[in-house]
């Protein structure tokens, strides 16, 4: 038995979590690639992946695993995510075959309309949008973890949660990207009390090395758990969110023009989380599956696989092939920005968008000898005629870069993406006072006003709308049977990072890992592509500008993307950046068949 023990131990720190006791985990370091049996999870953060495998090695399927790992995500990496935001599930049924999607979107409040973002006819300053209670939109995470829980989990909520409530409690080690986030935002942050004795203990913000512990929002885990989430949406912790939203706790010595919200206690209570029916493409004799609107993310995708399914881009050269990477986002762009919205309240001509026609209509106009010019104009997915388009050509409006995305899988076969948002890093700023979290801005993703007047915009604000969003976790099923999963943070280069890392894996010979970290290009129907230093780097990189296209450096990253495959032989690959946002954090239940 001695011996048992000793090799159980052994094999559990060689996946990534060291045993001692029914509920202790260690941080399994930030792996970029694990290979294994038993299930998978691959997360940004190491304290939140040793969640989720802590989750599958004691019974709990994958559903359970991505509510953990996402709770702790909440905990660890609270500017990019959160119980104040919303985001998109999506989830593979191995035993049926299927998958299903969650739309957990934030939504308006009932008092807002299309001119929410105007002021005297004008659309206000982005940045009053941002940091401000007039941009919080009804938080959809807390509804998306008890409906995910109760249709598929194995476990109850409390036992999905518990473990992000602890590590809130013990506290974690602060790395330098958490540290470089708060810096980023010391002054909005510093104009909020609430935020600022967070996140600026001492007028600074936390030290690397040191650790960072929020009971408060670990009282709030512990009181939604014990309430089914009935405290937000129905309760003590959503009274306390209309507050803030309403009457923003700003520092009167600030000189930020901070706006108030409309939301109210009555939007809480009317939040529903939705399941979809996902939208789906075909590509190459796989089915790819994603988010229907009001994501933004499978109609361009898909529609980019469409006009890229008739050219054989494995047999390109790599300029080649960049070049109508990028022209194929060019143009689903234009078609994305000018027709989708949230369903529910535009006509969203999605299965158009994603019909073999219309992308054959569309793909006539690239040229493998020059690069289009943008904006290009959208086509009609209602009456495709061969490289025809009506209307003006519109780029992509600015989004918030700072979410984050999960891939989860479990012994039976089952899969989760699972991509969450808080919108900008750090969203509105504000944390809830003596709830430990931040709320979302998510409502700047809708267009302040109509981009063309005379021209139809499926993004404007109304009563109860979601925000069009570009958030994109998508699975790949082969013959009915899941391939690979992938997502990732980004705004609108959300879907061009997803993208990227399917035709890598699929046309171009690249493993998961090395799909997720190759140098990276957005175009979005803009003049220049964003694009990474590494990309330039590129001796594709002058030959792309002789063909007419356009460059400009990215920030510094793009994207921060996760992703899990399985072989066929059952083994699981885990898979994450290697450096973005201070590298992923990749992990397997056993490396080896037990």
């Amino acid at each position: 038995m001695r011996r048992s023990i000793a090799l159980f131990t052994s094999l559990a720190v060689t996946a990534g979590v060291f045993v001692s006791g029914a509920d202790a985990v260690a941080a399994p370091g930030k792996v970029p690639e694990a290979i294994g049996f038993g299930g998978a999870v691959a997360s940004i953060d190491q304290d939140a992946t040793a969640i989720g495998i802590s989750v599958l090695r004691r019974g709990g399927n994958a559903v359970d695993a991505a509510v953990a790992t996402a709770a702790a995500l909440g905990v660890t990496d609270p500017f990019s995510d959160g119980i104040g935001g919303g985001g998109f599930f999506v989830f593979y049924d191995a035993r049926t075959g299927k998958v299903h999607t969650i739309d957990g979107r934030e939504t308006t409040p009932a008092a807002a309309d299309s001119s929410l973002f105007l002021e005297n006819g004008q659309p206000i300053p982005f940045a009053e949008g941002v940091t401000s209670g007039l941009g919080v939109g009804v938080p959809g995470t807390p509804m998306t973890w008890k409906r995910a829980v109760q249709l598929w989990g194995r476990n109850s909520l409390k036992d999905d949660m518990r473990p992000a409530e602890q590590l809130a409690r013990r506290g974690f080690v602060v790395d330098q990207t958490f540290h470089d986030q708060v810096a980023n935002n010391a002054a909005r942050f510093g104009a909020f009390p609430s935020t600022k004795s967070l996140y600026l203990p001492g007028g600074q913000p936390p030290a690397p090395g040191t650790r960072f512990r929020n009971p408060d929002i670990a009282d709030t885990y512990h009181e939604l758990a014990e309430t089914d989430m009935r405290a937000l949406y129905d309760g003590r912790i959503g009274r306390d969110v209309v507050q803030t939203v309403q009457h923003p706790p700003k520092d009167p010595a600030s000189t930020l023009n901070v706006r108030s919200g409309k939301m109210t206690t009555g939007d809480l209570a009317a939040y529903q989380a939705l399941l979809r029916a996902p939208a789906k493409t075909s590509y190459r004799g796989l089915d790819v599956y994603g988010m229907a609107p009001p994501s933004s993310s499978e109609t361009t995708i898909g529609e980019a696989l469409n006009i890229l399914e008739n050219t054989n881009l494995g047999k390109l050269s790599s300029t080649d092939y960049l070049h109508y990477f990028l022209e194929s986002t060019r143009i689903a762009f234009a078609d994305r920005n000018r027709w989708v919205g949230d369903p529910d309240q535009v006509d969203v001509p999605t299965q158009q968008l994603l019909s073999q026609k219309f992308a054959d209509s569309r793909a006539c106009l690239i040229s493998p000898a020059k690069a289009l010019t943008s904006p290009v104009p959208p086509g009609d997915p209602r009456n495709p005629k061969p490289c025809g388009t009506t209307g003006p050509g519109v780029t992509a409006q600015q989004e918030g870069t700072n979410t984050t995305h999960l891939t989860v899988a479990d012994g039976w076969g089952n899969v989760v993406a699972y991509t969450l948002t808080i919108e900008q890093e750090g969203g509105s700023g504000i944390v809830v006072p003596g709830r430990g979290f931040l709320l979302n801005n998510e409502l700047t993703d809708f267009n302040f006003a109509p981009l063309f007047p005379g021209v139809p915009d499926p993004n404007l604000p109304a009563a109860g709308k979601r925000p069009r969003s570009s958030m994109a976790p998508t699975i790949v099923l082969r013959n009915g049977k899941f391939f690979f999963a992938a997502g990732s943070p980004g705004g609108a280069s959300i879907i061009t990072t997803t993208l990227q890392i399917i035709l890598g894996r699929i046309d171009r010979g690249l493993s998961l890992e090395q799909a997720i970290a190759a140098p990276r290009a957005s175009q979005r129907n803009s003049a220049q592509a964003q694009v990474e230093q590494a990309f330039l780097d590129q001796p594709e990189t002058a030959a792309l500008i002789a063909r007419g296209q356009g460059f400009s450096n990215a920030p510094a990253e793009i994207g921060a993307a996760t992703g899990v495959e399985r072989r066929p032989d059952g083994r699981w690959i885990a898979a994450v950046e290697p450096v973005r946002r201070g590298a992923g954090s990749a992990a397997v239940v056993w490396p080896f068949r037990w």
